[in-house]
């Protein structure tokens, strides 16, 4: 049974286009959609309900600190709403990022993730964990899965000079899905 897709009149872009972020990074979520007025919600990790404080038109502009992890969507003012996305922001100045997609990741697509610094964006040596298994030891810094299946689903977090990321969930939709 088909059931209609209540989040389409509604999405959410995140920029940068990633999970995790630095402390000080400038993160801008922009909602999108045939709706005039807009706001963005987040849930954050402590179980607080918030607006964006800082909205330019359709568009909320963060300037992160670690208090800005949490769950963010997209409303309207006539209800209508986005898929949510998770953002979390890395409280460790020294330690790295996942760089990873905001958005679930179609099967049969491909995807990367990189490892990355504050200072330094392109890392070698890397090793990155697929639901804390060691998947890969990359010199390049980049773990490519050229074809991205239901199994490639779950927890990935890196590990850079003995510092580790956060974990970050990527979710995995079906072609099917792909509309929702």
């Amino acid at each position: 049974m088909l059931f209609p897709d209540v989040h389409s009149a509604a999405s959410l872009t995140v920029s940068p286009d990633r999970v995790q972020h630095f402390t000080s990074d400038s993160v801008s979520l922009t909602c999108e959609g045939n709706f005039t007025e807009w706001r963005v919600r987040k849930f954050s990790e402590g179980g607080r309900l918030s607006d964006c404080r800082r909205m330019t038109g359709s568009t909320c502009n963060i300037n992160t600190s670690k208090s800005d992890t949490g769950v963010y969507w997209c409303e309207s003012g006539s209800g209508e709403f986005s898929s949510a996305v998770n953002i979390t922001v890395q409280n460790d100045g020294n330690g790295p990022i996942l760089v990873s997609p905001v958005h679930p990741v179609t099967e049969g697509a491909s995807v990367s993730l990189s490892c990355s610094l504050k200072t330094q964006k392109i890392l070698s040596n890397v090793f990155f964990y697929h639901n804390d298994k060691l998947i890969q030891n990359d010199t390049r810094g980049e773990l490519k899965i050229s074809a991205v299946s239901k199994s490639d689903e779950g927890f990935y977090k890196c590990q850079y000079s003995g510092r580790e990321s956060a974990q970050s969930w990527m979710s995995v939709k079906s072609e099917q899905d792909q509309n929702i």
